[in-house]
Formats: structure tokens, C-alpha cells, sequence
């Protein structure tokens, strides 16, 4: 028996999504790491060959902008809300259902 004969269809195809998702984000990681860090280990070589600062905004302006592109991809593969947290949509219909509920009975 696999996995599928399990789980209902639906909700596994929308936790292998997630799982993809998730997957998608730590290739993405590894290739920002790779790239960035050979990018940065050949502008230190550089600049010290040169004479040069290393710790210039120019050296950093791919590793910063690609890393904010990195922290929304993540924020995104794994549905982190810091504003609407889990419960908050269920506390808003709790809230709303609360208020009508309450003007309601005003009318009995």
C-alpha cells in the first residue's frame, strides 16, 4: 500500500504542491549560495589583487537584491503571514459572525 491509498486525492495533491513549493525554495537557496559565493570569492581575490576595498556597496548589490527576491520566495513557499497569522481570518468571521449575530437579537 502506498501513500495515496491513505489520503484523500485532493488533499494529497495539495500537500505535494506545498512540498514542491517548499522544494522549489531550497533549489533556489542552494543556487543563490553557489552563485553568490563564487561571485564574492572572485571580487575578494580581486580587489586584493588590485588594492581595492572589498567592502564596497557595489560588490554586495546582487547578493542583497537577489537575497530580498530569496526572502519573498520563501515567504511565500512556506505561508509565512506576519500580519494574518493562522488564526486571524477565523477570528475575523468569529468577530463578524459575533456583531450579526448581536444586532439580531436586537430585532427579537
Amino acid at each position: 500500500m502506498g501513500i495515496k491509498d491513505h489520503y484523500d486525492p485532493e488533499k494529497l495533491r495539495r500537500v505535494k504542491k506545498r512540498v514542491d513549493k517548499m522544494k522549489g525554495f531550497y533549489v533556489h537557496l542552494a543556487v543563490y549560495l553557489l552563485v553568490n559565493g563564487i561571485f564574492q570569492i572572485q571580487i575578494y581575490i580581486a580587489s586584493s589583487r588590485d588594492g581595492e576595498g572589498f567592502w564596497e556597496w557595489g560588490h554586495f548589490f546582487m547578493p542583497i537584491f537577489w537575497g530580498l527576491g530569496l526572502a519573498f520566495h520563501g515567504i511565500k513557499a512556506f505561508n509565512f503571514n506576519p500580519f494574518f497569522g493562522k488564526n486571524w481570518e477565523e477570528r475575523q468571521i468569529q468577530k463578524y459572525l459575533e456583531k450579526e449575530r448581536r444586532e439580531a437579537d436586537k430585532f427579537k
